[in-house]
């Protein structure tokens, strides 16, 4: 499993949190999604043969939040 850690801009309800938890845990190849709604981050761990960094990115950024930086670990 490859882990990503997204930055985002300050997430303003914890309503935010469950929106993102819930579209990122979504998508295909996605094993757990946290969201750290204090320090806005995104935590996800995923299958890298089924989605990609880019592709998790931008469910977020097509949720109305913006990410403005990504970690592969």
């Amino acid at each position: 499993m490859a882990k990503l850690v997204m930055q985002l801009d300050e997430l303003s309800c914890p309503s935010c949190m469950q929106k993102i938890q819930a579209g990122v845990s979504q998508q295909t190849g996605v094993e757990s999604v946290k969201v750290l709604f204090n320090a806005s981050k995104v935590k996800a761990e995923y299958d890298a043969l089924v989605t990609d960094p880019e592709q998790l990115t931008q469910v977020v950024t097509d949720l109305g939040y913006n990410v403005q930086s990504f970690k592969v670990k």
